[in-house]
């Protein structure tokens, strides 16, 4: 009797490397520190789509298989960025002692970002070079089959003069080296004009952008529900309460504006037009990394009955971020090993202003995830189809 083929040692598996930009800010931290938590049984993985009985067969890389590095512009080192996030209730209290060891080996791989305001030190296809040198280096030294470049930096202003902001100086980096891309922020990234070429010929899949964590979530399911129930909506207002680096960035009209862009695109698509109303984003320092997000929807009923929804939803963003930063990690990958190209329109689920011709009501976005997760799963000959 043969014996059962043998599953690889945790030595010989390959790994897979997570870079971020962005990578000592709160979300990245939280990926980080959250991730060594689940792998090593300390937490379940609670958040994470990919978990779940419908991806099991797709062959994603392990938890324990990711290695952590990125570019950021600050310096403070990720086990005191997570004793931060402890102190703050972001993280358990422990967990930052626990996952020490793999706090500070990413801290170790993370590299100086830029550029900064006023910088003209370097033209933006020398910034593209060393940013790409440094994502191959990582891959190389860490001796990695492959890496994925996550975008979680704050919200940028979008260029008005046709520049290269630095969101799309990292997104052609990541080209450049070979990796996969992902933009779970509203900032420009892959969107820039300038990179479309770069884009369509590198043969690598990229998805984004905007991350959907809370008060557009509500919105891509309650929005087809008032279509569907022929309940016409006549204004739909909302704000948002936030403190942290977000907060922070988003007190820039022109970030903020940025970011209601996918807000306002989710009711269009879900209603069928905009409704009156807009949305606000408030600076609250002292709510840290925790959000409150307020909606205010007037609707009309049976022969003309004036009705009102309200919804308040409060949570940490870092904490609802990050379960689906790792989730695209290991989609993206794996669209990588099984030969895929182009924008990624199933990952739609995850995002506000998603690439791609796709969806916006959240059950048909899932459906398309599934369908995704069917094309990734494991086969017997490892090929994929190519788009």
């Amino acid at each position: 009797m043969s014996a059962e083929p043998s599953l690889p040692t945790p030595s010989t598996a390959p790994r897979h490397g997570v870079w971020f930009i962005g990578a000592r800010g709160s979300v990245a931290t939280t990926a980080v520190a959250g991730c060594a938590a689940v792998a090593a049984g300390l937490h379940p993985p609670t958040g994470m789509v990919t978990e779940t009985p419908d991806f099991a067969p797709c062959a994603l890389p392990s938890l324990s298989s990711l290695v952590f590095g990125g570019h950021d512009t600050v310096d403070c080192p990720l086990p005191k960025r997570a004793e931060h996030l402890a102190e703050g209730g972001v993280l358990p209290h422990g967990l930052p002692s626990a996952v020490h060891a793999e706090l500070v080996a990413a801290d170790r791989e993370i590299r100086p970002g830029g550029p900064l305001p006023g910088d003209t030190g370097r033209t933006p296809d020398q910034w593209i070079d060393v940013f790409a040198a440094d994502i191959r280096d990582f891959v190389r030294r860490q001796n990695l089959a492959g890496a994925v470049v996550v975008n979680v930096a704050s919200t940028e202003p979008a260029p008005t003069d046709g520049s290269l902001p630095p969101s799309s100086l990292y997104a052609a980096a990541a080209l450049r080296a070979g990796c996969p891309y992902v933009n779970f922020t509203p900032s420009t990234g892959l969107h820039h004009p300038a990179l479309a070429p770069l884009a369509e010929s590198s043969g690598l899949p990229y998805a984004g952008r905007d991350g959907k964590t809370g008060q557009t979530l509500l919105r891509s399911v309650l929005g087809p529900m008032f279509r569907q129930r022929a309940l016409p909506v006549r204004a739909w207002s909302g704000t948002n309460l936030l403190g942290g680096g977000d907060g922070a960035a988003l007190a820039d009209p022109a970030a903020a504006a940025a970011k209601n862009a996918g807000k306002e695109r989710v009711l269009a698509d879900t209603l069928g037009a905009a409704p009156e109303g807009e949305v606000h984003i408030d600076d609250v320092p002292a709510l840290g990394d925790w959000k409150t997000a307020w909606d205010h929807i007037a609707f009309d009923g049976f022969l003309g009955s004036r009705m009102i929804l309200q919804t308040i939803w409060q949570g940490c963003d870092s904490a609802l971020a990050a379960p689906l930063v790792l989730d695209l990690a290991r989609l993206a990958v794996r669209a990588r090993e099984k030969g895929l190209s182009g924008p990624l329109r199933e990952l739609g689920f995850y995002f506000k202003d998603p690439v791609g011709d796709g969806p916006s009501s959240l059950a048909e976005q899932y459906a398309e995830l599934k369908s995704l997760a069917e094309r990734l799963r494991d086969d017997a000959d490892g090929q994929g189809s190519r788009r």
